[in-house]
């Protein structure tokens, strides 16, 4: 992965930023499983472990949480007054 595919983590509301949280969980998934083989067998058994649903859950939660973090938490969501 020599290629810059993510220049920023800015987004420009909270639901692209969970979009790119799923994005990114997905990502480092399809890295650490070298086959399309494997993330088959994987994903059948993600369907009926709870456990598995739950830990992919809390991967999604901790990139949303990065990702906010670097957005400021969108706080500053209004843009800036000129003049002050």
């Amino acid at each position: 992965m020599d290629d810059i595919w993510l220049p920023s983590l800015e987004t420009r509301s909270p639901q692209e930023g969970i979009e790119l949280a799923v994005k990114l969980s997905r990502l480092g998934m399809m890295l650490s499983q070298s086959s399309s083989d494997m993330r088959k067998e994987s994903r059948a058994a993600q369907k009926s472990s709870r456990a598995q649903c739950i830990a992919a859950a809390h991967v999604i939660a901790l990139n949303f949480q990065t990702i906010a973090a670097a957005n400021d938490w969108w706080r500053n969501a209004s843009p800036p007054q000129n003049g002050g």
